[in-house]
């Protein structure tokens, strides 16, 4: 099993930075692919960015050139640096870690609001 605890999230004035975080207990970290998708209020989840257990990376067109991904497996925490961010950006972000054995498992979610 799985726990995830995203923390970063906050209040941003448009075009700033925010880097949101998520530790990770549980399983085996580094066979794992890691994700962070977002919510906005009365839209459907959607992926933001992914990193495989090799270190591929996957991001929605909406956000190439402004957020990165990456991970730690020492540290068990996965990294999403946000840049220029805009209104738009604005969501519950979560965590998502998908074993390697299939399962799929959540954080409660962290909240950015980006102001213009």
């Amino acid at each position: 099993q799985v726990q995830l605890v995203e923390s970063g999230g906050g209040l941003v004035q448009a075009g700033g930075s925010l880097r949101l975080s998520c530790a990770a207990s549980g399983s085996i970290f580094s066979r794992n692919g890691l994700g962070w998708y977002r919510q906005a209020p009365g839209k459907q989840r959607d992926l933001v960015a992914s990193i495989s257990s090799g270190g591929r990376t996957n991001y929605a067109d909406s956000v190439k050139g402004r957020f990165s991904i990456s991970r730690d497996n020492a540290k068990k925490t996965v990294y999403l640096q946000m840049n220029s961010l805009k209104p738009e950006d604005t969501a519950v972000y979560y965590c998502n870690c998908h074993t390697y054995i299939g399962m799929d498992y959540w954080g409660k979610g962290t909240l950015v609001t980006v102001s213009s």
